[in-house]
């Protein structure tokens, strides 16, 4: 029987080594800040984080912000377990729906219970998101997880 592998996941990475790994994976940063650091959780090193995935707080909803392990610590199930952190603070601040766009890992999403949904059925809170709005293209897959 294969033994889980446990993580210990931290809080609020350095703006830069949040952008270097971002950047390393062609992820967008030109809309993060110091302050949104305070809902990103990583692996490793604050100044080289070895994975992230970050959340945008929107009421009752968040957005997903970037999940990303680099490519030598993948296939390990680090990615798994930063959205499992992720989604249980999300819970904890009172979020009932957690939102994302995807250029790559509409699979990976999908195979932890997140479903496609048509952009024109996002909340107005999570279409104010600079990340919907401007940045991710509309050819990005959206997608939905009910908590």
């Amino acid at each position: 029987m294969k033994r889980a592998v446990e993580f210990e996941i931290l809080t609020r990475p350095t703006l830069a080594g949040a952008k270097r790994l971002l950047t390393a994976a062609d992820l967008p940063t030109s809309d993060l800040a110091d302050a949104q650091l305070q809902h990103f959780f990583y692996l490793g090193t604050a100044t080289l984080p070895t994975g992230l995935v970050g959340l945008e707080l929107c009421g009752d909803s968040a957005l997903v912000r970037s999940l990303v392990v680099a490519p030598s610590a993948r296939a390990g199930g680090a990615g798994t377990a930063l959205l499992r952190h992720a989604e249980g603070h999300a819970r904890s601040q009172g979020v009932r729906n957690l939102f994302l766009l995807t250029n790559t890992a509409e699979a990976f999403f999908g195979r932890r219970g997140y479903a496609h949904v048509a952009r024109e059925s996002a909340p107005e809170s999570i279409r104010s998101t600079r990340e919907f709005a401007e940045i991710c293209p509309a050819s990005s897959v959206f997608m939905v997880k009910h908590l």
